[in-house]
């Protein structure tokens, strides 16, 4: 995809993939989905085969390796479109880190590739490895980050919806984020564990110890952004789940209200409906006194459960 030379100084100019670096620092970036580049990370010869084993290999889950002397990782970060800069799919991005090379390479663009580009034409000093981790993880870090901070305001909208009472959000529209924000806390877990893993390992270069500490404490604190996001998510989910439930038993009280008050009714009038003998008020203004019997043990039954506290 691109190749870059980086003077002490700071100035970078175009590299190929071998030519002579005289004593620069080189980046390569590589799409792993063209042939001419996977032949190339089988043969070169300045990659230790378990760097080239990581970087063509079809497995895609997060982890470290440190071998010869390079450090190599498979990270995830979020897909993107030519016209769409983030979906919700998730790609891998791999890395080999050497003392004067680093190679990243990915199947499917990449959000964070574009950000490390826009640092690197915006001046970043890039002069060794630990400089190259540093602004590689930094512009992952921000891809995952403009995520978070776009969940976190789509959460505070439906929050202000919600305590505003004009179309509050249901369970169902705030699924999308909650699944989103659970992505991004694997992703990051994920991650954290690559560093912790790099951290312990004893061949880890000396260079680069501090550089990893520091980033897993970057991604350790990213992590805990995500998580307060979802612990806001889970309180208005809670609201609106205890909003449902309020008005539902109201639904029910006032069915068991009415119930209550129509069963004297529904019996008297069962009772004078029978087809028997020696039924009362069967005269001309037998109607008229029934009624007055289904109304009087309506009203009874009303006061009675006033007077218990069933009405405000």
């Amino acid at each position: 995809m691109w190749g870059l030379d980086f003077a002490p100084g700071g100035a970078h100019e175009p590299a190929s993939c071998d030519g002579d670096q005289d004593d620069r620092f080189r980046w390569l970036h590589f799409n792993l989905a063209d042939h001419g580049t996977r032949v190339w990370v089988e043969q070169a010869a300045a990659l230790p085969a378990g760097a080239r084993e990581l970087l063509l290999s079809p497995d895609s889950h997060q982890r470290a390796l440190v071998d010869g002397g390079a450090v190599c990782c498979i990270l995830h970060d979020f897909e993107r479109d030519f016209d769409v800069r983030d979906t919700a799919r998730i790609g891998a991005l791999r890395v080999a880190i050497l003392t004067d090379l680093i190679v990243t390479a990915r199947r499917h663009p990449l959000g964070s590739a574009d950000i490390v580009s826009q640092r690197i034409r915006d001046g970043a000093r890039v002069d060794g490895p630990a400089s190259a981790l540093d602004v590689l993880i930094g512009s992952l870090s921000q891809n995952i980050d403009i995520v978070i901070r776009r969940l976190s305001a789509d959460v505070q909208t439906a929050e202000d919806a919600f305590l505003d009472g004009h179309h509050p959000p249901t369970s169902r529209n705030l699924l999308d984020i909650r699944r989103r924000l659970a992505q991004i806390h694997r992703m990051l877990d994920g991650a954290q564990r690559v560093f912790r893993r790099l951290e312990q390992d004893d061949d880890l270069p000396e260079a680069l110890q501090s550089t990893v500490e520091k980033l897993s404490q970057r991604l350790q604190g990213l992590d805990a952004d995500a998580l307060g996001v979802q612990g806001q998510l889970r309180l208005l989910r809670d609201e609106l789940d205890l909003q449902s439930n309020q008005r539902t038993n109201q639904n029910l009280y006032v069915l068991s209200l009415m119930t209550a008050l129509m069963l004297p009714a529904t019996l008297v009038t069962g009772l004078f409906g029978m087809n028997t003998g020696g039924l009362p008020f069967t005269g001309p203004e037998g109607t008229i006194a029934a009624g007055a019997v289904a109304a009087g043990t309506a009203l009874a039954t009303y006061l009675f459960l006033r007077s218990k506290g069933f009405f405000p």
